[in-house]
């Protein structure tokens, strides 16, 4: 019974040893960024949850007394939960739903195209304001891998925002030009999914 009390003590304290180093280095790491800026960040790869992390950042921005702008790219055939939930702030929140579906959906390149414009017309009108904290730009990347937009003009207009302006860009396949501007990029992969199982998208948990 005491050798086993004398082990649980001795793993207790080299874990105490351990959480003690990480804590020093991690401290020196906090303590030497001080640096504070609007971001970029950019969530992509084949897995589950670039959106989702995206509005999860849009409802902090929130919480933080920030005004947030939102333009969805790409989506728009269905009205989702996000959107339902962000729509009961108009005061902080102005979100709008530019695309007409998934490109698979909607079959018309030129249309898809059309759209995309529109959509970073108005991303514009939020990338140009101050007072707008935390732009979200909803698959973004989408539009960016089929050249609807040109890649070049967007990073350009991302990097001429205000000083304190965050902005988070979801969808697969984020072109190298844009990761390598970003400050923070998420690949995120899939390691399983229901609908490969034959369930069904459903609402809380897909849209």
């Amino acid at each position: 019974m005491n050798q086993n009390i004398d082990s649980a003590a001795a793993v207790g304290e080299r874990h105490r040893l351990r959480m003690e180093r990480k804590k020093a280095i991690i401290d020196a790491k906090i303590a030497s960024a001080q640096k504070e800026i609007g971001i970029i960040v950019v969530n992509t790869g084949n897995g589950k949850g670039k959106s989702s992390s995206g509005f999860g950042m849009a409802i902090r921005a929130l919480g933080h007394g920030m005004k947030v702008g939102v333009v969805q790219f790409i989506k728009g055939a269905m009205s989702t939960g996000e959107e339902t939930f962000l729509r009961r702030f108009p005061d902080e929140v102005s979100f709008h739903v530019m695309g007409e579906g998934y490109t698979w959906e909607t079959q018309n390149r030129e249309r898809d195209a059309e759209k995309a414009q529109l959509a970073w017309q108005q991303a514009l009108v939020f990338l140009r304001d101050p007072n707008v904290g935390l732009v979200l730009l909803d698959e973004l990347n989408i539009a960016l891998k089929y050249g609807y937009l040109d890649v070049h003009t967007v990073i350009a207009d991302l990097l001429e925002r205000p000083e304190m302006q965050h902005v988070v860009i979801t969808g697969r396949a984020a072109p190298a030009e844009l990761v390598a501007i970003a400050d923070t990029v998420t690949e995120m992969n899939v390691v399983k999914h229901a609908f490969k199982a034959g369930i069904a998208a459903q609402a809380g948990t897909e849209w």
